[in-house]
């Protein structure tokens, strides 16, 4: 019988075949077949020429070529089984089958003809088997079973809010029903995230077809080239059917075709508090202070008459441009520096501190919040605000930001269109769909429906005197405040603008500067912040020295890895299996690690920037240099020294005594570790906005404990530079004491009792013992857990980033990462953040090395 095992025959072998009696045998085998037990008696050896210890579980003989009356020549002294294995030929087993097969590791007769060794065909066969069905699964895996779409697909990026994404995707659907051929995918990103993103892929050559967003956006893309003119795209007649505000030109292209109109601030109101809404500002004052108030007497106001996100300069402008200010001149040029600046800001502070009609702290969150709860008569938001004021069944009014009589102005806050650009990388194959995508959802018939399903105003010009603007008040408030709106500003210098308002803005709202000097600082950090953003370093003179330089490195990196390169090449043939097994994993570690480090090196060498995204030059230690001599560096480096170290203090302390506590017996051990661990389970993102929330000065549970129970006054942690650094502290070290707990309690439980026996015979008590057992035993544990909490905390930019909401106040709360980001993502200064980025990993680098020396972490302490 022919029993295939391996890829080839093995035959079934009876006692009889092999000369022995069936009580020797055994007929139930591992390979589904008759196996025998052989003795040394049943091949005419003796009982020493045998091995007693086998695979299979029984007897396994070791064979020499007299022991089966075979000529030394027809054996094989290699065997798997680390042995003597004999070569067999048809003649020397008695046997009339002429094929060749295995059996227990000998070579039997199969049907070619031929020997053929245990150790060779099967390993080979049975890799190749596994290869394949390696790679069936890969392709299995990143095709599905999903059937063959030959759609057209485009994909859009946006940053719509629920209200309007809800919209966007029964418009998708009712596009793709009309359109079979095309294929929308709608992604969601957060506007910094677009940024970022969107900036990543094109510079890649990759990214999606479209991109959704307000007009300010434009300026950039443009000066970066990653966004492609719209003039063929759409005919003259399509575009005449839109506002002329709509339309986003930028040095005389066409860039942004905009299906909603607005993105701007107005008053909103609730009815139920407000009837009729204030046309001047001293109205609002007035019915503000009206709608101050403690309702249960508990001196803690529980309603406030206004609220509005007055910690972004973009929420001021309004009262800026109403005192007669405005952001740049004709020329772009920043004009900030004005008594109608200081009038403003002064203004603000007033509204909060003489006239106390807003919260002490009011980021967006929190002045959102406090409206939709009702402990808000009015708030100053924009109109991607309204559909969920609604949803939540708040009977809101919309209005004109009331008038200024001192200054005889309307204020003005920015207006802007929000619509789509083309990316520069779309194919061509694909611009027809996109074209009908946009030319769908910009129709009177979608439009319409937007409209009046979220009171945005949309851009198609015949709808302006429908009835679903003409009839719906909420509407009519919003066309009246476009009418005094001061267009948005395109130009890339306005991020340079807002980035340099921001500190000084919030500095005043601190107390920290008077209204004057935040004026001037403003003004002198604009105009520095824009030479930066424009500037293009030209190469130095010794570039073509440091390429010639990094040639010979290359080259002699090359010479010495010629004798490992090839020893790497003989022991692949030999082992390729082994190889292609790890293959993915080098890939994956060359395009997430190898690629990117490389790419930044080159990078911080380089001018690459705003001004020439693509064409950048490699212009040598320039950008190092700046690093180091510009005075924020220092600061920031001192606070992110601050940072980390009371971090890791803390962690590994907390993390360290916590877990001496559940190493011992306690009742409720496991529930109390797993609450424990629950801060290093959550998201980051969760609990960093929690932690912000808590540390709200009027609603955070952080001050009801102090003021209830400590009875001392509220802290204001996220107003004051100290306190906000402090907040961001204590939120990471929450963060951060799980994971040091457990490598802590790992470590404790690798100790031998018995050295503690010992210890306690010889009289130690428990110091004695920490000192003396427990620390030094933990150290080898302890200490790469330390080089790594380090790393992870000096490099821990969400924390900063969400508690501090990106440095806040007045960029105090920055360390080395988050300065990073800022300067790459805000100023478009791309070779100076790669610069500083490799002077973090140098110094983080030699932390590393030197701590894990110093302390002879790999050492074992036995």
């Amino acid at each position: 019988m022919r029993g295939e095992n391996r890829g080839h025959f093995v035959p079934e072998v009876s006692p009889k075949d092999v000369k022995m009696s069936p009580s020797a045998s055994d007929r139930s085998s591992e390979r589904g077949h008759f196996v025998p037990k052989v003795s040394p008696t049943d091949m005419g050896m003796s009982p020493s020429a045998s091995d007693r210890s086998s695979e299979m579980g029984h007897f396994v003989p070791e064979v020499s070529p007299k022991d089966v009356k075979m000529s030394p020549s027809a054996s094989d002294r290699s065997s798997e089984m680390g042995h003597f294995v004999p070569k067999v030929s048809p003649k020397d087993v008695d046997t009339s089958v002429t094929d060749m097969g295995t059996l227990n590791g000998v070579s039997v007769p199969m049907s070619v003809g031929v020997s053929v060794p245990m150790s060779t065909m099967p390993t080979t066969f049975m890799s190749w088997i596994l290869v394949s069905l390696i790679l069936f699964l890969a392709v299995g895996l990143f095709t599905g079973c999903a059937e063959s779409d030959d759609r057209t697909e485009v994909t859009l990026w946006h940053q719509l809010n629920y209200a309007e994404r809800v919209v966007l995707d029964e418009q998708v659907a009712r596009f793709e029903e009309q359109n079979p051929d095309i294929k929308i995918t709608a992604l969601y990103r957060e506007t910094e995230e677009l940024r970022s993103g969107y900036q990543n892929s094109a510079l890649a050559g990759r990214g999606p077809e479209l991109i959704h967003g307000p007009s300010d956006q434009v300026g950039p893309f443009a000066t970066m080239g990653i966004i492609r003119p719209l003039e063929d795209i759409f005919s003259e007649p399509e575009l005449a059917e839109l506002d002329s505000q709509a339309l986003v030109w930028y040095d005389d292209y066409l860039y942004q075709v905009a299906d909603r109109f607005g993105n701007h601030l107005t008053l909103v109101y609730n009815k139920e508090f407000v009837p009729e809404p204030p046309q001047t500002i001293a109205e609002m004052i007035e019915i503000g202070q009206a709608n101050t108030l403690d309702l249960d007497v508990d001196s803690k106001t529980d309603r406030f008459g206004l609220v509005w996100n007055f910690t972004e300069p973009f929420f001021f402008i309004p009262f800026f441009t109403g005192f007669g200010g405005q952001l740049m001149d004709d020329q772009y040029r920043p004009t900030l520096d004005t008594e109608a600046n200081v009038r403003a800001l002064q203004f603000v502070q007033d509204l909060r501190d003489k006239y106390k009609i807003t919260p002490q702290n009011a980021d967006y969150e929190v002045a959102h919040t406090l409206f939709k709860e009702g402990q808000a008569a009015m708030i100053i938001n924009g109109d991607w605000s309204w559909a969920t004021y609604i949803e939540d069944g708040i009977d809101i009014g919309v209005a004109r930001i009331p008038y200024i009589e001192e200054t005889q102005r309307w204020p003005s806050p920015l207006v802007s269109p929000r619509g789509f650009s083309l990316n520069v990388n779309i194919a061509e194959e694909k611009l027809a769909a996109t074209h009908r995508f946009l030319s769908f959802l910009m129709s009177t018939p979608e439009q319409r429906e937007l409209a009046a399903r979220t009171g945005i105003m949309p851009s198609r010009l015949s709808l302006r005197d429908d009835p679903v603007i003409t009839d719906n008040p909420i509407m009519r408030g919003s066309l009246l405040q476009i009418e005094v709106g001061t267009p948005m500003p395109v130009v890339p210098e306005l991020r340079a603008i807002w980035d340099a308002m921001r500190p000084s803005y919030q500095a005043v709202l601190g107390g920290a500067v008077t209204p004057e000097e935040a004026a001037a600082t403003m003004q002198s950090e604009a105009e520095r912040k824009i030479r930066e953003m424009n500037e293009v370093i030209e190469p130095a003179g010794y570039v073509p020295v440091l390429q010639v330089i990094a040639m010979l490195g290359l080259l002699a990196l090359f010479i010495v890895l010629v004798k490992p390169l090839i020893a790497l090449v003989k022991d692949l043939r030999s082992r390729s299996f082994i190889y292609l097994m790890i293959l993915p994993a080098f890939i994956v570690i060359f395009i997430t690690v190898v690629y990117p480090f490389a790419y930044n090196v080159v990078l911080s060498l380089s001018n690459m920037g705003l001004r020439n995204f693509f064409s950048w030059d490699v212009i040598g230690f320039q950008n190092y240099v700046k690093v180091f001599s510009e005075p924020g560096f220092w600061s920031v480096f001192g606070k992110t020294i601050i940072w980390t170290v009371s971090n890791i203090v803390f962690h590994v302390t907390i993390g360290v005594f916590l877990a001496l506590l559940l190493h011992r017996v306690l009742p409720g051990r496991g529930v109390i570790r797993t609450l424990l661990i629950l801060p290093w389970a959550v998201p980051q993102y969760i609990t960093a906005l929690t932690w912000r929330g808590m540390f709200n000065q009027e609603y955070g549970a952080i001050n009801l404990v102090i003021t209830r129970f400590l009875h001392m006054d509220p802290v204001n942690w996220l107003g004051s530079p100290t306190e906000a650094f402090l907040a961001v502290i204590l939120t990471n070290v929450w963060l951060g004491f799980p994971f040091m707990m457990v490598v802590a309690l790992g470590g404790l439980q690798s100790i031998p009792t018995q050295l503690y026996e010992a210890a306690e015979i010889d009289g130690a008590g428990w110091w004695t013992k920490l000192r003396t057992i427990t620390l030094p035993l933990l150290k080898p544990v302890m200490a790469p857990a330390i080089v790594l909490g380090t790393v992870w905390t000096f490099n821990n930019l969400n924390v900063i980033w969400l508690v501090s909401n990106a440095g806040e106040p007045s960029d105090n709360t920055h360390i080395l990462v988050s300065f990073v980001y800022k300067s790459a993502f805000n100023l478009y200064r791309y070779g100076y953040a790669a610069a500083m980025s490799m002077v973090i990993f140098a110094i983080l680098l030699a932390f590393g090395v030197y701590y894990l020396r110093t302390n002879k972490a790999t050492e074992t302490v036995y």
